[in-house]
């Protein structure tokens, strides 16, 4: 699903996604994001066969259970393909990067192919200031929000609008 908003400010393009756990066997559930220009993507990644691993704290954390990702999720070809097609040459930025990279990396593994964009670490677009003051303005934007989902898309909204506020200050 893809959503297209009225240009914001000179906001980050924002990736996060939900996955089936932690650690080194967890793999990608759901991919999301939101360009500078407020347009959004979301959608369900199909766990492959050899993606087993599940923790149900996490499932309950994001709420998507594995028979939904697998019943409603695209293969992982076509999603990595759709990210390059969309996100060719631009850099994302994630509050998770170590995880979100690593499980970018399984889903791009998956697929057979590479990366055609850049994922960063959102703590590199903040100031010292702004770092101290980052959780309890994302607080504040999360619960201005009319989407109580944890979801990757609503994730990646909160994300590039609490970097808003926090230029707004």
């Amino acid at each position: 699903m893809s959503i297209a908003l009225p240009p914001l400010l000179d906001l980050p393009a924002v990736l996060d996604m939900e996955a089936s756990g932690f650690g080194p066997r967890s793999y990608p559930l759901e991919v999301g994001y939101v360009l500078g220009d407020g347009r959004a993507f979301c959608t369900l990644i199909q766990p492959e066969p050899q993606w087993t691993h599940w923790d149900a704290q996490a499932e309950g954390t994001h709420g998507i259970s594995r028979s939904t990702a697998m019943s409603h999720g695209r293969p992982a070809g076509e999603v990595a393909q759709q990210l390059n097609d969309d996100l060719r040459g631009l850099t994302l930025y994630s509050d998770g990067w170590a995880h979100d990279y690593t499980w970018l990396g399984v889903l791009f593994d998956a697929a057979g192919l590479s990366p055609r964009f850049r994922l960063d670490n959102l703590r590199r677009l903040l100031s010292e200031d702004e770092a101290d003051a980052w959780h309890q303005v994302k607080e504040q934007v999360a619960q201005g929000q009319d989407s109580p989902r944890h979801r990757a898309s609503a994730d990646a909204r909160v994300l590039q609008l609490t970097v808003a506020r926090l230029r707004e200050r």
